[in-house]
């Protein structure tokens, strides 16, 4: 009997939860669609762009941000029906608890959550990068926040490069300056007056090149006035673009390979990526949380039915995306540790189910 209580249950949030995802995903699309339609007539985009490019993104993109919101809604429709149809009941006087009632919720919210997780990581990056990719390209191609003046940063843990300034449609650096150190001595200086990307493996061309070599008090000078160095550089055009979303385009493994280079380099703008990988474990486990808040507070049969309980769910789905903008803000701003600001929201809710559960009908 627990048997087939158990798939029962499953049955009704799996579907319920998928037939959620479908019906907000179309009307997503069909908004998304009427608000950029003005864009793919006036661009040169390909219906092959739009359609099996940018959308499959924007249809991963969406799932991704609202699973957890898409789950709550979903737990509290079909619990509230079984609850108004008096089967909670019948399933409470046949001697099943009330915590045995939520296995399989918790097994149902699993599966979801365990999609989720893998999405986060590494299947959703992937989708945010063909649209954003086609966004860029035709529909917001001013979107690069990159910084192309006055550059600093560390190619390698003793070597620091300068440039004054990097032009993005040919790739070319100008007043090119190179520095080496050892225990903290500048033992190697290389300039130019231009820098040409040449492709990978970061292959550059230098013109009108300059190099000091330095050994104590011994200096050695070499002039390349009128001609052309071939090299290798730890620097691509890839580090002078910063778009704003640009961290959603990474998966996991990218972001933490990102991180690293970045903090090798002396660059400091590695928050919003920790941000990011934090926030693509921390949601997975907020299916679980509103899971047991959706179905704690619709296993109740009231006098409203499910429209109050629909009405309680969005107003619990706003306060979380309330609380989980403010953690980010929070961790943005140094406030608090990165990983406790992603968990923030997690610890609140969480200590909200707990509450309801043992405050519960047994």
């Amino acid at each position: 009997m627990r048997k087939k209580l158990d798939q029962y249950i499953i049955k009704k949030f799996l579907s319920t939860f998928f037939f959620t995802v479908l019906i907000f995903t179309l009307i997503s699309v069909i908004i998304d669609f009427s608000d950029k339609v003005e864009k793919f007539i006036e661009s040169d985009i390909t219906p092959y762009e739009i359609f099996l490019q940018y959308y499959p993104g924007f249809v991963m993109f969406i799932a991704g941000l609202l699973w957890p919101l898409y789950t709550l809604i979903a737990v509290i429709f079909f619990t509230s029906r079984m609850a108004y149809n008096s089967e909670i009941i019948s399933i409470f006087n046949a001697g099943v608890s009330f915590r045995r009632f939520m296995q399989p919720y918790l097994l149902a919210a699993a599966f979801i959550a365990g999609l989720h997780l893998l999405g986060n990581h590494y299947l959703i990056p992937l989708g945010n990068k063909m649209r954003m990719d086609v966004e860029h390209e035709h529909i917001w191609p001013n979107n690069d926040k990159g910084k192309t003046q006055n550059v600093h940063m560390f190619v390698n843990p003793d070597t620091k490069v300068y440039i004054n300034y990097y032009r993005k449609r040919d790739s070319t650096a100008r007043k090119f300056r190179m520095e080496r150190f050892e225990d903290g001595q500048l033992v190697y200086l290389l300039k130019a007056n231009t820098a040409e990307w040449m492709g990978p493996p970061d292959r550059w061309k230098l013109r009108n090149y300059e190099i000091r070599t330095f050994d104590g008090m011994e200096e050695e000078l070499i002039l390349g006035m009128g001609q052309d160095l071939d090299t290798t550089i730890n620097l691509q055009p890839a580090d002078f673009v910063d778009y704003k979303e640009q961290h959603m385009m990474l998966t996991s493994a990218e972001i933490l390979d990102y991180i690293a280079t970045q903090q090798e380099r002396g660059v400091g703008n590695t928050k919003k990526y920790e941000i990011e990988y934090h926030r693509r474990t921390a949601e997975p486990f907020t299916i679980l949380i509103l899971t047991i808040i959706g179905m704690t507070i619709a296993a109740r049969k009231v006098r409203g039915g499910i429209g109050l309980h629909l009405a309680i769910g969005v107003g619990i789905g706003a306060l979380f995306i309330f609380f989980s903008r403010f953690a980010v803000v929070f961790a943005a701003g140094q406030v608090i540790p990165t990983m406790l600001g992603m968990w923030v929201p997690n610890l609140i809710f969480g200590a909200v189910a707990v509450y309801l559960i043992r405050n519960a009908q047994m």
